[in-house]
This record gives structure tokens, sequence and C-alpha cells, in this order.
């Protein structure tokens, strides 16, 4: 009798146990908000938010309506379940914590491809490929292993998703991310087309990307965690799963300081979240030694995905997506069959005879390892078909990627309407929003070749302190112009021989009405523009040709496309020295 109280008892715990580390793992969705959020650009905070909670919501609805029943129906031929509506019909008798459970797996899945995409793809196709993926994509691969399906019965070993969520989210993070290409000024390419220079965009907060890391750590010990049965496996999982990223990240960090020069903060971040993915799969079946050279390369292979991507494949990915979750997913999935020891408590990874199948590392040969590569592939190869055919019929329908000046402005305004994530903050060009095209802007012609002289000063005007003609020897050219004709202007004047200039981010307003801005239904009164001011000492090269490659390159046929000040050097040394009185600033159009 105490031994089935004691029982009892435990069954219960382990059943609230069970849901709150599905509670954990909901939470991670904030974790990934974070990370994506901090590793891309200001200009698209508040659309990755949205992307994070809608992949989350519209995940629920599919995965209610066919998921759910994809995943944990009655098994057919070991490939899918039978779709059925049981939470509708037979409430009473619903498995409610297992549908609560995998249904958010299911949305991790999801949200691992929003941020290799990040930056350049529309909203509307978000949520068209995020229900696909949760609805059907995810719980048909997922079935095969957790459903009963025929990998289950094969062997095949995954604890808690390195293969099933990870390495399949990632694989749909390449392939989009491939589709879509990269963003706008990512690569250098020569005249034949060739990447010549990979560019840096960096995060444009890591305080709020490493909150991130930290909210999926946690969220991490129910990942792993909430499926364990008794308190020797739970403690057993809950060390593996922090040794695992703890090693990541110190091999990450010396590799990144010995190969970099200095320790490179976003790639350690990336390293922990790859120790995590890496020992998601065997968390269950090794032990301290397994999970430390687990996350030993994890913590390298991390730093090398990035390289790939970056350098071989050309392929972008803002927030390292596919090294952390697919080849570290691919990784962890294949270290089960490497490092599984019968060590570990409840292990159960048992052949048809019900002897132990053990890693390659532990006397266990090549079956399990075999065993644990072909689900994997098998996996993969679902998973690249099916997502390739769902970006592609995307792509040909509705299509990808919003147009370049979208991106260039930000998703937050060209996709929401919201002026910024950081209200009050200067952090993006709002003048290609809050100027509107109507008879007070608009001059006509958007081709500067084919503008009059008076539409080409119109749109970028030139005050001058100094005559045309002046024998100066030294000038200051300042340019005030949109932040998104920043990299084009520097661009254009580096060729020009200019090569060292200073830029800051200045808020004002002119002739220019500004666009309706609302919050919460109510209209933002929009007074101040953001702006990006750039300025430069020249004296070899010719005030008239900077003057004229700036114009040309800020030049969209609109009033307020930019302004330029140019000062004598002397003469500005003797103002701010007091010799002089004030500068007289004269328009000579």
């Amino acid at each position: 009798m105490t031994e089935e109280i004691l029982t009892s008892i435990q069954d219960n715990v382990f059943g609230v146990w069970f849901l709150i580390g599905a509670a954990l793992v909901f939470w991670m969705q904030a974790g990934f908000a974070m990370v994506e959020t901090g590793f891309t650009r200001a200009k698209n905070a508040g659309n990755i938010l949205m992307k994070n909670l809608m992949d989350f919501c519209i995940g629920t609805v599919t995965f209610i309506l066919i998921g759910f029943g994809l995943f944990l129906g009655e098994d057919w031929m070991g490939f899918i379940g039978k779709p059925g509506f049981d939470i509708f019909t037979s409430y009473g008798t619903f498995d409610w914590s297992n549908f609560i459970f995998n249904l958010v797996f299911c949305a991790t899945t999801a949200t691992i491809v929003s941020g290799a995409m990040a930056e350049r793809t529309k909203f509307i196709s978000y949520c068209i490929y995020s229900a696909i993926i949760s609805g059907i994509i995810y719980p048909i691969e997922a079935h095969w292993t957790w459903g009963g399906g025929w990998l289950a019965q094969l062997g095949f070993h995954d604890f808690a998703g390195s293969n099933c969520i990870h390495m399949v989210g990632g694989i749909c993070a390449l392939i989009g991310a491939a589709i879509l290409g990269p963003r706008i000024g990512k690569f250098t390419r020569n005249s034949d087309g060739k990447v010549i220079k990979v560019n840096a965009f960096p995060g444009h907060n890591l305080p709020l990307g490493e909150l991130g890391v930290f909210i999926l750590w946690l969220g991490w010990y129910g990942f792993n965690g909430a499926a364990a049965t008794n308190i020797d496996q739970l403690g057993s999982i809950f060390v593996t799963t922090t040794i695992a990223p703890a090693i990541a990240t110190v091999v990450c960090m010396v590799f990144t300081w010995v190969r970099y020069g200095s320790p490179d903060i976003s790639m350690c971040l990336n390293a922990s979240l790859a120790g995590l993915v890496a020992i998601t799969a065997p968390c269950d079946v090794v032990d301290g030694l397994g999970a430390t050279l687990i996350g030993a390369v994890a913590g390298l292979l991390v730093v090398f995905g990035v390289w790939f991507c970056d350098n071989l494949i050309h392929v972008d990915d803002p927030v390292g997506a596919v090294a952390v979750h697919m080849i570290n997913g691919i990784w962890g999935t294949i270290a089960v069959g490497l490092f599984a020891t019968d060590s570990t408590p409840t292990y159960s990874l048992v052949d048809a005879a019900g002897n132990p199948m053990l890693g390659l590392f532990y006397g266990g040969g090549f079956k399990l390892l075999g065993i644990q590569i072909w689900g994997m592939l098998a996996t993969a190869g679902f998973t690249a078909i099916s997502i390739f055919l769902t970006f592609k019929l995307i792509q040909k329908t509705i299509g990808l990627r919003v147009t370049a000046e979208e991106e260039i402005a930000g998703l937050d305004i060209s996709e929401h309407g919201l002026t910024s994530a950081y209200a009050g903050f200067s952090i993006m060009d709002s003048n290609d929003l809050t100027v509107e095209v109507n008879e007070n802007t608009d001059l006509g012609i958007s081709e500067y070749d084919e503008a009059t002289i008076f539409q080409q000063n119109a749109a970028v005007k030139v005050v001058r302190q100094t005559a045309v003609d002046s024998p100066a020897q030294m000038h200051k050219v300042t340019i005030v112009c949109r932040l998104s004709k920043f990299d084009a202007l520097k661009r254009a004047l580096n060729d020009l021989g200019v090569t060292g200039m200073t830029m800051t981010q200045v808020m004002g307003c002119g002739v220019q009405k500004g666009s309706t801005e609302r919050y919460r239904g109510a209209v933002v009164d929009a007074t101040l523009i953001p702006k990006v001011k750039v300025e430069v000492i020249i004296s070899k090269i010719s005030v008239e040709k900077v003057i004229e490659t700036a114009k040309r390159t800020l030049y969209t046929g609109h009033i307020g496309d930019g302004k330029i000040f140019v000062y004598d050097v002397a003469q500005v040394i003797k103002v701010r020295t007091g010799e002089e009185g004030p500068m007289a600033l004269q328009d000579v159009e």
C-alpha cells in the first residue's frame, strides 16, 4: 500500500512538472524574440516581435486543426497519425497535458526559421509558411520519432528534439534564406557577380540578445527535462544540459580569441545555444564526459557554421540560426550514436532482443550510430523537399521578399505602420515614410539626369559659406540626408577619393508634411524627422565634384532629398577661435 501511495505521489508530481516544463518551453518564445531582435537592426524590431508572437498563435490554430492529429493520432503505416477533432468532440477525455506539451515544442520549430530570414521577408508570407511548418511539416516528421512512427520502431533516439525540432527548423531556415537572398549590402560583388567581401551588420542591442540567451537556457531545462520520469533521470538531464552549453561557450571564446584576436561576444552567445541544441537529443543517455565532448565540438561547429554561410555558400543568416540549429541539430543526433551509455538513469535504448544499444565510443559498435544517421537523413530529406516546395509556391504567388525600398526603410514601418519600436529615439530613417508624395514635395522627375537644374537644386539644396571660385585650400562639406541613402553616399564619395568622414544621426523638420502614425489606434504627432549628417574635409578633390556626386546620389525627385553646406576650413577655424564674427550662410542658388 505504501509503495502504491508513493508511486501515485510521484506520478502526480511529475505530471505537474510535465506542465511546468511545457510552460518553460513556452517562455522560450520570449528568448527567441529577444535574441532575434538584439541580433538585427532596430528598424525591424517591431516586425520581429510580431513574428515571434504570431508564429505561436498561428501555430496553435493549425496544431489544433490538423497538426496534433498528424502527430499523435492513430498511426497509419508508420508515416502519419490520423487527423481528428477530439479536442472539440471528446474534450472530457482529451489528453490536455500531452497537447499543450507538444504544442509549445511545435511552435519552437517555426520560430527558428524567423531569425535566418529576418529583415527582408513579407509578414504575410511568414504567417503562411509558419502555419505550414506547424500544421504539416513538423507533425509528420515528429510522428516518425515520437508518435510511434517508423523511426521509433527502428530504435531511433531523439529525447527532446535535436533532430525533430532544431535540425528541421535549421533546414527550413537555410533553404528559406537561400531562396530569399541576402539583405541589401550584405555581400559586395565584383563585375562578374563574384562575392569579394562579406559585410557585417552588427545587431543593434547585444544586451537584449544576451537576455534572450539566458531566457532560452532557463527554458531548456524544461525543454530537455520535462519528459523525465523520476528524480534521478531529471537530475542527470539537468547536469548534461548545463555542461554542454557551458563547455561550448568556453571553447568558442578561446577559439575566437585566438582566431580573431579577441573573444567574440555574439559568437559566444550563439555557442551557448549551440551547446544546448547539441545536447538535446542525447541529454538522457550521455554522461558528464560525453556532454563535455558534445559541447566542445558544438562550440567549434557554430563558428564554422557562421563562416560556412557567409563565405562559402553566401547565405545571409542574421542570427546564426543555421549554424546553431541545423548544424548542431545534426551533431546532437549523431552524438547519440557516439556517446550513449547505460550508466545513465533509466537507460532505455535496447534492440529487438532487449540488449542495450550503446554508442560507438562506449563499445556499442556502429548499430546505433547507423540508425541515428539514417533517421537524421530521412528527416532532413523530407523537410528539405517539403519546405522547398512551400517557399517556391509562396514565392511564385504572393512573393517572399519585400521591395528594396521597404527593406531599406525597415519592416516596422512598411509592414506594420510603426515608425519605430523605440519611440523617441532616432534609430532609423523615417524620412522615406514621413514624407508624403504630394503636390508639395513631388518634383515630377525621379531620375537625376532627366531633371532640370531647378529640380535638382530643389531636391538637394546647396548652401555655401564661400563663393564658387573661392581660393580656399581646404573645405568642409556637410551633407544632411536620409539614413537609407548613407551607404550609397559613402560608396560614391569613396569612389571619388574621399577616404574619411564623420557620420552622426540628427533630428530635424522642414517644409515636408509628416505622415500620420498610430499607436493602439491613437494618432501620434510626427514632428521631428530622423536624418543623418555626413561631414568631410577635402583639399585636393574639387568641391564641385563632391557636390555633384552627393546631389546625384541623394536625388529621388522630392523636396527634402538632402541639403549640402560648404565651408572654408580656415574661416571655420577663425570663427571658432573668435577672430571673426559669426559666419553668414548664404544660399547662392
